[in-house]
């Protein structure tokens, strides 16, 4: 992909040194990409190999690296439209301004169960108001928001000693309120500072990566209350409740299975019709996986709000 901006450096951390086969297939890729020549693509990429790591320990080792005055985080299943640094540095202009984020569209290419997964997660009924950090939505101030499509400031990020590289995922959430309720400065979400994301596809890798992000928010609603202690995030475990509890006493108390069995049938109809898009071909997939997504999400955030303490993940 050709970015419009020609004054950046690309860090690249990957487990371990790549072979030279690799090294070239880099370079000529980059070459391509971008129109960069041969000296360009040699100075402004650096692979630094890290080990084993969790992202935020890559990305705090970035941080040393780094030469410029805004750092621009992305996943390695995501990538930039051709604007997307120039449309982000127009936000820093103002100094108030520490951090820019954007949408992680899902990228045009994923199969049929990625497609929808992406579907899920840009639902409303699945994401609340959070689903502009998955399709496009109106330019706003945010407290809270992804590494996978972020850019801070260097001297900020400095200023914060790094990510928690203790928590993962998570450590842009503890980021994302030092930089608001500490500093006190401003993160954008702008809806032209866009990449292009992989997905996780349904089922067993989506909802893996559900019950991950559940996990944390439970447990961060105790630890980061000033952005995480949210009734947005305890709806799924009050879905999950009413429909272990309605089940357990429809089958007591008789009067109340018309009731239960009448109220699942209305959330099964408003689902199957939120679900319905130009791809007919995802209906299946996406109709199983909101359903699927608000049960997982449900008992990983009570697991999450009931824990003492999270174990280091990588």
């Amino acid at each position: 992909m050709e970015l419009d901006f020609s004054d950046f450096e690309i860090l690249i951390l990957p487990d371990e040194e790549f072979d030279s086969a690799v090294s070239c297939q880099l370079s000529h890729a980059c070459r391509q990409a971008g129109a960069f020549s041969k000296d360009y693509v040699a100075k402004s990429i650096k692979v630094i190999p890290t080990g084993k790591v969790s992202p935020a320990e890559k990305r705090d080792i970035a941080l040393k690296y780094a030469k410029g005055e805004i750092l621009a985080f992305i996943d390695d299943d995501a990538y930039p439209r051709k604007d997307w640094l120039k449309n982000a540095m127009k936000n820093f202009s103002d100094l108030q301004v520490a951090a820019v984020g954007g949408p992680a569209i899902t990228a045009k290419e994923d199969n049929l169960r990625q497609r929808a997964s992406g579907l899920v997660y840009a639902s409303a009924l699945t994401s609340g108001a959070y689903n502009y950090r998955y399709i496009p939505k109106p330019k706003r101030e945010v407290d809270d928001y992804p590494t996978c499509n972020l850019l801070v400031r260097k001297s900020l990020m400095q200023e914060l000693g790094g990510f928690d590289t203790k928590l993962w995922p998570g450590e842009d959430t503890k980021l994302c309120r030092d930089i608001t309720k500490k500093l006190h400065k401003k993160i954008i979400y702008d809806p032209e500072v866009l990449v292009w994301h992989h997905r996780r596809q349904l089922f067993l890798p989506h909802l893996k990566q559900v019950a991950r992000f559940a996990l944390h928010r439970g447990y961060f609603t105790k630890r980061f209350s000033e952005t995480s202690l949210r009734l947005s995030y305890f709806i799924p475990s009050l879905f999950l409740f009413a429909l272990i509890t309605g089940g357990i006493f429809s089958l007591v108390f008789r009067p109340l299975r018309p009731i239960y069995s009448s109220g699942l049938f209305l959330y099964f109809i408003i689902i199957l019709i939120s679900s319905i898009s130009k791809e007919l071909q995802v209906l299946f997939f996406v109709t199983i996986g909101k359903i699927l997504t608000h049960i997982t999400y449900g008992f990983y955030f009570l697991k999450g709000l009931l824990s003492s303490k999270l174990r280091e993940e990588r």
